[in-house]
């Protein structure tokens, strides 16, 4: 069983920035590769980043790379997400989601059904 718990959302004017952070529990947390996705209601949650166990690689959707910047902690247990530039298309529910079997993890890291836990989300609204 792991615990995700996702922090750091709220509003923020376009052109600001936000860091999220999503503290881990329950396994040992540098085994384990990281994602971070979005949802919109009514829409299908998708990906933003993703981070490999030893955080030497790291994955971006298009529609974010160059502003988010996604990291982790191992030593707290914590995966973060630097959001800069903030655009109005950017609010949602972001979440947090641990990849517990990392087999074939870097052919298949935006798809949500690979990640076993995810976190209670936290909502980011970036106003015009």
């Amino acid at each position: 069983q792991v615990q995700l718990v996702e922090s750091g959302g709220g509003l923020v004017q376009a052109g600001g920035s936000l860091r999220l952070s999503c503290v881990a529990s329950g396994r040992t947390f540098s085994n384990y590769n990281m994602g971070w996705f979005r949802q919109v209601a009514g829409k299908e949650r998708e990906f933003v980043a993703a981070i490999k166990w030893s955080g030497s690689t790291t994955y971006y959707a298009d529609s974010v790379k160059g502003r988010f910047t996604i990291s982790r902690d191992n030593a707290k247990n914590t995966v973060y997400l630097q959001m800069n530039s903030l655009k109005p298309e950017d609010t949602a529910v972001y979440y947090c989601a641990v990849d517990l079997n990392s087999m074939g993890y870097s052919s298949s890291y935006y798809d949500t059904s690979r990640y076993d836990y995810w976190g209670q989300g936290t909502q980011v609204t970036v106003s015009s």
